[in-house]
This record gives structure tokens, C-alpha cells and sequence, in this order.
């Protein structure tokens, strides 16, 4: 329960941020898209030289409010995942793996309650949905693209974790 709650709140933070960022694009100011950037205009909404009009200075500062909230929301529930008195000494072993932090290694741990159901590691990938789908014949090793079944969520989270071991 505390992983769909946090992806919601990360969700609604996502909308949040992007409710910022939208208005000062309108009027000529532009950040990349992330958490981080947006944190710029929120100080650029202090500065009086800014000529934002009247109706989005007192639209922006409830947007930035819900999104500090939602900071302090998130931030809990991840310092309160990985000291869960229930987690398993599974969660524990999948977050020494790089790539694999709490989170993702106690989302495991909470969905596969039984691992040696699986008899390999490709096994379980296709279970997540994430090996692709084979059109092989005749010797020749076709490969489709990665199905969109399996745990959206934990797909997500071995993702982000492999982009960021990279």
C-alpha cells in the first residue's frame, strides 16, 4: 500500500511541477524538464523584476505549496520503506545489487512473495514483462518488442534503477 500511495504522490507531484513550469513558459521562461529545474523558478517567483501578470503571481504560490507537501509526503514514506519491520531478509539481498535501492527491492519483496516459484532469472524478467516477444522459425531468431504485461510499477522502478547504474 505505501508503494501506490508513493506513486501517486510522485504522480501528482509530476503535475505539480509541470503546473509551474507551464506558465512561466507562456510568458518566454523555459527549464528542462525535472524535479530540480523547477525549484529555479520557484525562486524566480520571489524576484520582483519578473513581469509575470497579476493572476499568475497569485495562481503560482498554492502550486508551489502543494508541491513542497507532496516533497515532505514522498520523502516519508521512502525513509519509512526500507525500515518496515516486516521487510524480508529478501529485500535486503536485492538492495545490495547496483541499480536495486530500498524501494525497489522492498516493491520486489512485497509482490513476489514466493521467488523460487521461478526457476531463472529470465523467467522471472518474462513474468515482469520484460523480455521481448520471439517470432523465431527455421533457425532465425526473430524478436518482437517487450510486451506491455506484467507489473507496470516494478518495471518502472528496475528502469529508473538501471538508468541510473549507467
Amino acid at each position: 500500500m505505501l508503494h501506490r500511495a508513493r506513486g501517486l504522490l510522485v504522480r501528482q507531484r509530476t503535475m505539480a511541477a509541470c503546473a509551474i513550469r507551464t506558465p512561466f513558459a507562456e510568458f518566454g521562461i523555459i527549464v528542462g524538464q525535472g524535479r530540480q529545474r523547477v525549484d529555479g523558478l520557484v525562486a524566480l517567483l520571489d524576484d520582483e523584476e519578473l513581469t509575470l501578470p497579476a493572476n499568475a503571481r497569485m495562481a503560482l504560490p498554492g502550486f508551489v505549496t502543494q508541491l513542497k507537501e507532496l516533497d515532505q509526503q514522498v520523502e516519508a514514506i521512502e525513509r519509512e520503506l526500507p525500515e518496515l519491520p516486516w521487510t524480508p531478509p529478501m529485500a535486503k539481498l536485492l538492495s545490495s545489487i547496483p541499480g536495486i535501492g530500498p524501494i525497489t527491492a522492498t516493491a520486489i519483496a512485497a509482490t513476489v512473495s514466493d521467488p523460487t516459484m521461478f526457476r531463472s532469472g529470465r523467467e522471472f524478467a518474462a513474468w515482469l514483462g520484460l523480455t521481448p516477444k520471439q517470432n523465431s522459425a527455421g533457425g532465425k531468431d526473430r524478436l518482437g518488442r517487450i510486451t506491455k504485461q506484467g507489473d507496470a510499477y516494478l518495471k518502472h522502478l528496475l528502469v529508473i534503477g538501471a538508468r541510473n547504474v549507467v
